[in-house]
C-alpha cells in the first residue's frame, strides 16, 4: 500500500488529497497542517472581512469530508522538517510520520514590512480565514486607514475600509497602483474606484516606520516623505515570503518558491510540490513562472495528485490562471502574466472600460480587462493555442472580440 503524506491544506494540498483517493483507492492518505481549521475558500474571506458575508459559506470541507474519504487530516501540527533519505516528516509533537511520495503545498506567510513597529497591534496582513476575522473584527472599530502594498491583495485591504466606513489612505510607492501590469490610463480608473469608496490613493509614498501609543497600538504611519497619515487600523500586503524554513537544508531546488517542472515533480525523487509556492515550468510560456491564484493552486494539486499516483505516462500542467475583483462598480480581471510581455496593446472604452493585452515573441501571454470581461475567453483560447498574433492587436481591441477577422494562421 503506497503512503502518500501532503505538507499543507489549503486549495493545492485538498485537491491533490481528492485526487490521489480517486486515482489509487487503497493507498494510505495524510494532510498535515498547521492551521486549526479544515479547508475554507481564501476568496470569500475578503468578503467576511468586508461585513458582507458569515462565516458558514466559506468553509469548503469539514474533518468529516477527510474521514469519508479515509484522509488521515492532522490540524494544528507544524512539520518542524523533512528527511528525504529516510522518507519521513517530522512533526513539533516528535512524531515522524513515513511516506512513499510526499507533495509540498504549504504557501506562504504575508511578508513584515521591515520598517519599525509594523507589529504593532492594528497593523493586519490578510492570508487566512483567522487574519479575516481580526480583520473584520478592527475595521468595524476603526475611524481611520492605512493600506500598504499596491497589488492585488493589497486592494482588498481599501475594499474592507470602504466597506466598513473606515476613513483610507492608500499609500503607494510609485504613481499608479500595480504599475508593473496597468499603464497609466487603466490605473486611474481603479484609482476612481477606490475613491468612490472612500480611500485616496497617495502616490510616490509608503511607510518609513509606524507610531504607536503606550499600548502598543498604531495610531499613525509616517511616509519615507516625513507625511503623518494618522490611523487606528492598517493593512499590509507587500508579498508572500514561502514557507520553506522547515525543509532545513535538503537538496531540494529552491528559486524565490521550489522549483518543479510541468509535472509538479521537484528535482527530488518522489517528492512534488503545488500551490503558490511553486516556480512551475509554465507550458504556454515555454519558461518557469509563478501564480497565485486558486484556479491555478487547484488544478497543479490535482496534476500532482494523478502523476503521484501514475505508473506511466504524466499529465502535464497546462493553465491560463485568471484573478478577478468585484470590490467596485465596475468588475476586473487579469489573465495569464499580464507583467511578462515583450510589448503591450491597450484602450480605453469609457471612464469604467480598459482593456490591455501582454505579446511575448507575438504571442498573447496575458492581459487585464476593465469594466467589459466579455473579451476573456477569447484572449484565452489565444493563448492556449500559442498564436502568433502581434501583428493584429487592432482586431483584438475592437470592443467585440471575432476571431474570425484574425488572418488563419498559415497566411500570417
Amino acid at each position: 500500500m503506497t503512503e502518500y503524506v501532503i505538507i499543507g491544506d489549503g486549495i493545492s494540498g485538498s485537491s491533490a488529497a481528492e485526487t490521489l483517493r480517486e486515482e489509487d483507492p487503497d493507498s494510505s492518505i495524510t494532510v498535515i497542517t498547521d492551521e486549526g481549521e479544515a479547508l475554507y475558500n481564501r476568496i470569500l474571506i475578503k468578503e467576511h472581512a468586508k461585513g458582507k458575508l458569515p462565516e458558514a459559506p466559506i468553509s469548503i470541507h469539514d474533518e468529516g469530508w477527510y474521514e469519508e474519504r479515509d484522509i488521515e487530516l492532522s490540524l494544528n501540527t507544524h512539520v518542524t522538517g523533512v528527511d528525504t533519505d529516510e522518507k519521513v516528516v517530522r512533526t513539533h509533537e516528535g512524531e515522524d510520520v513515513g511516506y512513499d511520495k510526499l507533495l509540498i503545498a504549504t504557501g506562504g506567510t504575508p511578508t513584515q514590512l521591515p520598517v519599525d513597529d509594523s507589529d504593532a497591534e492594528g497593523i493586519h496582513h490578510f492570508w487566512t480565514f483567522q487574519d479575516a476575522r481580526k480583520i473584520r473584527e478592527s475595521a468595524e472599530a476603526a475611524d481611520d486607514g492605512v493600506v500598504v502594498g499596491a497589488g492585488l491583495l493589497g486592494i482588498d485591504f481599501a475594499a474592507v475600509c470602504g466597506a466598513q466606513g473606515v476613513e483610507g489612505k492608500y499609500l503607494m510607492r510609485g504613481d499608479r497602483w500595480w504599475r508593473y501590469a496597468l499603464s497609466g490610463q487603466g490605473a486611474e480608473i481603479m484609482h476612481d474606484g477606490m475613491r468612490e469608496v472612500g480611500v485616496e490613493p497617495v502616490f510616490d509614498s509608503g511607510v518609513d516606520h509606524f507610531e504607536t501609543d503606550d499600548d502598543g497600538r498604531v495610531v499613525a504611519a509616517v511616509d519615507p516623505n516625513g507625511e503623518r497619515y494618522e490611523c487606528d487600523f492598517a493593512g499590509v500586503a507587500i508579498g508572500l515570503t514561502f514557507n520553506t524554513e522547515f525543509l532545513g537544508d535538503i537538496d531540494l531546488e529552491q528559486d524565490n518558491g521550489i522549483v518543479v517542472d510541468e509535472y509538479m515533480q521537484t528535482n527530488l525523487e518522489d517528492v512534488y510540490a503545488a500551490g503558490d509556492i511553486t516556480q512551475f515550468y509554465d507550458v504556454l510560456l515555454g519558461e518557469q513562472a509563478q501564480n497565485g491564484s486558486w484556479g491555478s493552486a487547484k488544478e497543479q494539486g490535482r496534476i500532482a495528485g494523478v502523476n503521484m499516483a501514475a505508473d506511466g505516462e504524466a499529465e502535464a500542467f497546462e493553465w491560463v490562471s485568471s484573478y478577478s475583483i468585484t470590490h467596485f462598480d465596475f468588475p476586473f480581471l487579469s489573465f495569464g502574466h499580464p507583467t511578462l510581455g515583450d510589448e503591450y496593446a491597450e484602450r480605453k472604452y469609457s471612464d469604467t472600460e480598459w482593456r490591455r493585452i501582454a505579446f511575448k515573441d507575438g504571442k498573447v501571454v496575458g492581459g487585464v480587462l476593465i469594466g467589459d470581461l466579455a473579451p476573456q475567453s477569447k484572449l484565452k483560447q489565444l493563448m492556449r493555442e500559442q498564436r502568433d498574433v502581434a501583428d493584429q492587436k487592432e482586431v483584438l481591441l475592437e470592443e467585440t472580440v471575432d476571431l474570425d477577422d484574425l488572418a488563419p494562421p498559415q497566411e500570417q
